[in-house]
């Protein structure tokens, strides 16, 4: 069972605005929200991938756009539409391959605004607990810590395993979360692996507790691990719910895509700011330098590239007997058409 329950909180921050030096701008004449109060839920709120919607948020963007959001984050990343089946919301947060698998299952959801062009996940072996690592077939037999199940810190490794002929039953999978408590768990001996977000993974190599073996916190990285450009956080939601809530969902993209042109000068000053301190792991100089390096995998105009569902679909496919390609409608995974019209405005 899925721990999750954390918070809920209302995107109304008047007061950030003051402290960051940044007025919201002013609500533009558009076509009226068909749904306004808006319930999302993000897969691991603090984590750096998710940096867009926090910048959105902590702006005032979304008020900006009319809507009043109520927010809940789920410990640990859990593919939130399974995780919560009793407690379903209008949005979520979370990787883009999460669409596919959802699709698998006969769930239809559509991804509306990228928030990362890179998984922004690494995969690291503990330096206390397996000193004599070579190679990754040592780690057959080993227990190896991700946010969730399911969740893209599995995808990756399991990905990664595959590629080494490394079937995934051949290591023992620990849901961490993405927090505190993963650094904990590698600490204490309880995982011999980590396949984790920053600042958690950032943090453990800063103090040479882990020895990185895959990463895909660049382009670069992304690349090598999945052979082309991979979607990866983004918001989504089911897929009448798009299509009956058009002005919602473009708000929702508007506000997104500010966010992301604000980030492109963003500087380190600004990102102490308007980030809440719990985010920081009690380490403010290793989020920042977490925050220079993920830098280029943030998505520069919410869209999702052209080859990007192929990607997913591919890597998925290559471990997960429910996902055949054949069964899979790409076409309704994502949509870019409010992307666009986002990009246009604010020249993201």
């Amino acid at each position: 069972m899925y721990e999750h329950s954390i918070h809920r909180r209302r995107f109304a921050v008047a007061t950030a605005l003051v402290v960051a030096g940044v007025a919201a701008p002013a609500l533009q004449a558009q076509s009226k929200l068909e749904k306004p109060k808006i319930s999302l839920t993000i897969d691991g709120e603090a984590a750096l991938c998710h940096l867009p919607l926090t910048v959105a948020d902590q702006l005032g963007y979304f008020k900006a756009e009319g809507l009043d959001l109520d927010i809940s984050d789920l410990v640990g990343g859990a593919r939130s539409p399974m995780a919560t089946p009793g407690e379903p919301a209008d949005v979520y947060a979370g990787a883009f391959d999460y669409t596919i698998s959802l699709q698998s299952r006969t769930q239809f959801y559509q991804a509306f605004v990228l928030l990362g062009r890179a998984p922004q996940i690494a995969f690291g072996v503990s330096t206390r607990h397996m000193p004599d690592y070579h190679s990754l077939a040592d780690l057959r037999g080993k227990r190896i810590g991700v946010t969730a199940m399911g969740a893209p810190a599995q995808m990756v490794v399991n990905v990664v395993l595959a590629r080494a002929g490394i079937n995934p039953g051949e290591v023992r999978f620990i849901p961490v979360g993405s927090a505190g408590a993963a650094v904990q768990a590698l600490r204490s001996g309880q995982i011999d692996a980590i396949s984790n977000s920053d600042p958690v993974i950032s943090m453990l190599e800063q103090k040479g507790e882990i020895k990185i073996v895959s990463d895909t916190r660049s382009l670069k990285g992304a690349l090598a691990v999945f052979g082309s450009a991979m979607p990866a956080a983004c918001l989504y939601a089911p897929l009448d719910f798009v299509r009956k809530n058009p002005n919602t969902v473009q708000a929702l993209t508007n506000a997104v895509v500010h966010g992301l042109k604000w980030l492109q000068t963003a500087g380190p000053s600004d990102i102490i700011k308007i980030v809440p301190e719990s985010y920081f792991l009690g380490d403010r100089a290793v989020y920042l330098a977490s925050f220079n390096r993920a830098r280029e995998a943030i998505s520069l105009d919410g869209l999702v590239p052209d080859e990007g569902p192929q990607t997913a679909l591919k890597a998925l496919g290559s471990f997960d007997p429910l996902v055949k390609a054949a069964r899979i409608d790409l076409a309704k995974t994502f949509t870019n058409e409010f992307a666009r019209r986002a990009k246009e405005r604010f020249r993201a």
